[in-house]
């Protein structure tokens, strides 16, 4: 690294007190010893931060690939320039996990402790009972405290009942990877933002910071963007392959590399490094693999099964509920799978209960009836119900096994080798539509439908398709 003299130090500290960018490259050089492999889109994450410093954003979603600066820019750099300009600043800082936050909470204590930064903000010091990595306080009042989402904020607040800044709210990566197919988990997420998070601003006019890859429709990022919290927010999108075809950070990933990377897992790629979960190609089906056809062909005989997938509640007037679905599925001796006809609804319980009726006394006695078995006494109750209201007509019951992309994912793979063909209807644009972003969309009922009735031909006699996988296991050891 090429010696500075002086008069450039001083310029270069000057530039850092103004600019988070400045900063951010000059703190990496003094720690580091070498320079930072930049990009444009650093720049663009600092004029974003900058924006909320100074008041014109209040309200910020940030896009980004994993392992692209995201938190050494948003968190730890951005925290510790903000209480070099503001030592009582507080800050409250989240993430999935409590000790990833800690962790970054303690990046930016140290930060603030090292010499370098003391020559750019001399007026910022640490209290010397400060020494919790979670929570660090300075002695201008300032206070920056580390919580995994989900977790305990009671006695801390963000920000200042001020006019200016005052520190803020910054969520980096509220939800782990390998979770946010779950909704439990995905909802709860959301739960704790509204119910405990957005409480702790301490005045009008605390920003709130949001920086993640995108996982799935509805996370976070989704939610909010969505309109979910009722306010308008500023959204900063940065796909690792921009909009003209190219690399977004060149240094880290060339496009060759990332078009391998979207070639071989698609489905995550497109979430994490495209920040958009619904990639036109489809994700785990390949829709426009199905062929349509006008009518079913009568040189192949086929066997029938209605696969249920009932929703969980009553719907309420304005929201978006879950269907009840029943696809009818067909296997004829050739191998060739059919989809016949979806029947979708919303409705109370007797509405539901009507639909299973109709459609069943419409399909005849031929075709089996697979529904799911809820867990616990209630389930079984349901199911005697269900039961006894189809009597005559050959109804299984079975609980759920696995989540719904292990459960999708062996009808899936007949689909996406052009071995589903569906008989032309108006539900049929609803159903490519739902495949296309499953299972990142905001609905999947049509999907868990036929997927039910599909298990049934490849395991009649077990209760889901993990333990076909077990047995076929089994007979090969044997």
């Amino acid at each position: 690294m090429d010696a500075l003299t002086p008069q450039e130090v001083e310029g270069a500290k000057a530039l850092c007190r103004g600019q988070l960018y400045a900063f951010s490259r000059w703190m990496f050089r003094q720690r580091k010893g070498y320079l930072w492999q930049r990009a444009e889109h650093h720049q663009a994450i600092c004029d974003a931060l900058e924006r909320v410093f100074r008041g014109e954003c209040r309200r910020l979603i940030i896009n980004i690939p994993p392992r692209y600066s995201k938190t050494e820019l948003a968190v730890v750099n951005f925290m510790a320039w903000a209480l070099g300009k503001v030592p009582d600043a507080e800050f409250i800082h989240t993430s999935y996990s409590g000790a990833l936050a800690t962790g970054n909470a303690w990046q930016t204590r140290e930060l603030v402790q090292s010499e370098a930064y003391r020559e750019i903000f001399p007026d910022t010091e640490l209290r010397a009972d400060s020494a919790a990595k979670h929570e660090w306080r300075t002695t201008a009042g300032g206070c920056v405290y580390a919580v995994g989402a989900g977790g305990t904020i009671t006695g801390y607040g963000a920000g200042k009942h001020r006019p200016g800044f005052g520190g803020a709210i910054i969520i980096d990566d509220p939800h782990k990877a390998d979770e946010a197919r779950s909704d439990v988990i995905r909802n709860g997420v959301i739960e704790w933002f509204q119910n405990t998070l957005e409480s702790r601003k301490n005045g009008p006019e605390t920003p709130i910071i949001l920086i993640m890859q995108r996982l799935h429709e509805r996370d976070l990022a989704g939610w909010l963007l969505a309109g979910g919290n009722g306010e308008s927010w500023e959204h900063v999108c940065l796909p690792a392959i921009t909009e003209q075809g190219e690399a977004l950070w060149p240094a880290k990933h060339s496009i060759a590399d990332l078009r391998r990377m979207q070639t071989a897992a698609p489905y995550t790629f497109a979430g994490q490094y495209q920040q958009a979960p619904s990639p036109g190609e489809g994700n785990i089906f390949k829709p426009d693999a199905i062929r349509v056809i006008d009518a079913l062909p009568v040189d192949d005989e086929i066997e029938w099964v209605r696969g249920w997938d009932l929703a969980a509640s009553v719907p309420k007037p304005g929201s978006d509920p879950d269907w009840t679905v029943g696809g009818k599925l067909g296997r004829g001796r050739s191998g060739r799978y059919y989809i016949a006809d979806v029947a979708r609804m919303r409705g109370g319980p007797d509405e539901v209960q009507a639909t299973l009726k109709n459609t069943a006394e419409r399909d005849g006695k031929v075709p089996r009836i697979s529904i799911p078995q809820d867990p616990g006494q209630a389930g079984k109750t349901q199911v005697l119900h269900f039961t006894r209201l189809l009597e005559g007509y050959r109804v299984k019951a079975s609980p759920e096994t696995g989540d719904k992309v292990t459960r999708a994912e062996p009808f899936a793979a007949q689909v996406n080798v052009g071995n589903v063909a569906m008989v032309r209807a108006p539900w049929n644009d609803a159903l490519v539509a739902e495949m296309r972003v499953f299972p990142n969309g905001t609905h999947d009922d049509q999907v868990d439908a036929l997927s039910r009735a599909f298990a049934e031909f490849v395991q009649p006699t077990t209760t889901g398709i993990l333990d076909f996988y077990r047995q076929q296991a089994e007979r090969k050891q044997d």
